[in-house]
């Protein structure tokens, strides 16, 4: 396990320590730290292993799997934390259970906790967010996939891009303007289930750092109407519920990349001899880590004070803003030093850096791209001028 003195910081209980050396003992005996070429089997044993050994229930807000919306932040950025040290794609997995069903978690149904929650926990349901479309990421109110209404039906038609676990989702929470409203305002939240006839994965989309990501399409696609999530015309607001939770738990993603890019480059300077010295003894070797180290820990205060405060009740948005921004920018700025420590092997497939330089570079864009993460910091600051 990386330098754990954080956890002896006031943000955290008894409980988050115990439940971060645990996982962390588990990930080492159980996650695998190379990947095959068959990503959907890996993703979908990684689910089935997080759900059995019961660290899934964090993502679902517990309450036996009834959900109270209650989603204990720090407890999620710990797991997220640790998982991506060990494994980007065990990280993906329980962030994506997470993230699919976070919304059905925070204002679903009994009905809807009842037939979902309790198969995302024990990693029998895979679970997909599909919010993001061919013309709306960070813009949702140019959201053009629709659902109309019609004898207790919701019709849906259009595209969503850039969907994670499509492909192996057995549920999606998907987005669709409804039209109660202009903008934002008119947007309803649905639960489809795969294999939902007028529904499809259009295209499979291989990415930098695989995993199962996909476009999907709907046409005609018939859903119950006891699938909405929240009312209608809430789902931009179920939306953003969701990603307010989630979003921290990104820069804590970005924070466990970083700590194993640390020990990785502690490791290769300690040992790399040149010059009849080892690369630690350079001066220019000992500023590269000091300015490191100093990234991760501004980066881990960022992160926790936002797990913490939400976890009080108070709006994080501003601080959430700030940690996603701060912890995935410097995450990125440690492994590229870390690659550079290791000189040429760095950029040699299958290096640990080398996979770490990769995993990193879509989290600066996935929920939330850095410069949305400086347009909502600074609203939030003229917000509060004013």
């Amino acid at each position: 396990m990386s330098d754990t003195r954080y956890l002896a910081w006031p943000f955290f209980e008894e409980r988050h320590r115990q439940l971060a050396g645990a996982l962390d003992a588990w990930a080492a005996q159980h996650v695998p730290h190379e990947h095959g070429t068959d990503v959907d089997t890996e993703c979908r044993a990684l689910v089935r292993s997080l759900g059995a050994a019961g660290w899934l229930r964090h993502a679902v807000g517990d309450a036996q799997y009834g959900a109270t919306g209650q989603i204990d932040t720090r407890s999620i950025c710990l797991i997220r934390e640790t998982l991506a040290r060990h494994s980007g794609l065990a990280d993906f997995a329980f962030a994506m259970q997470g993230l699919g069903s976070g919304a059905i978690s925070l204002q679903g149904t009994p009905e809807q906790k009842a037939r979902y929650l309790a198969r995302v926990a024990t990693g029998e349901a895979i679970a997909a967010f599909a919010l993001s479309e061919p013309e709306a990421g960070s813009d949702v109110a140019a959201m053009q996939c629709s659902a109309r209404v019609e004898d207790g039906w919701a019709i849906l038609d259009g595209e969503k891009t850039w969907i994670s676990n499509g492909g192996i989702a057995d549920f999606y929470v998907v987005f669709c303007r409804t039209g109660e409203a202009a903008g934002a305002r008119g947007i309803s939240a649905f639960i489809v289930d795969a294999g939902t006839p007028g529904f499809e994965i259009a295209e499979r989309i291989d990415v930098i750092a695989p995993h199962p990501l996909a476009r999907l399409r709907f046409t005609d696609c018939r859903v119950p109407l006891e699938q909405r999530v929240g009312g209608a015309g809430e789902g931009f607001k179920v939306a953003m519920r969701t990603l307010d939770v989630f979003r921290t738990s990104v820069a804590a993603a970005a924070l466990g990349f970083a700590r194993r890019a640390m020990d990785e480059a502690l490791r290769r300077a300690t040992t790399r001899r040149m010059f009849n010295q080892v690369l630690a003894d350079f001066q220019l070797t000992q500023a590269k880590l000091a300015q490191m180290a100093t990234t991760i820990d501004s980066s881990a205060l960022l992160v926790y004070r936002a797990a913490w405060q939400r976890d009080q009740g108070q709006n994080v948005t501003r601080e959430a803003a700030m940690a996603k921004l701060t912890a995935t920018e410097g995450a990125q700025q440690v492994i590229d030093s870390a690659v550079q420590i290791f000189g040429g092997l760095g950029v040699v497939s299958g290096q640990t850096v080398e996979r770490l330089y990769r995993e990193i570079r879509s989290l600066r864009i996935y929920e939330g791209a850095t410069e949305v993460q400086q347009l909502i910091i600074a609203r939030e600051l003229l917000k509060e001028a004013k």
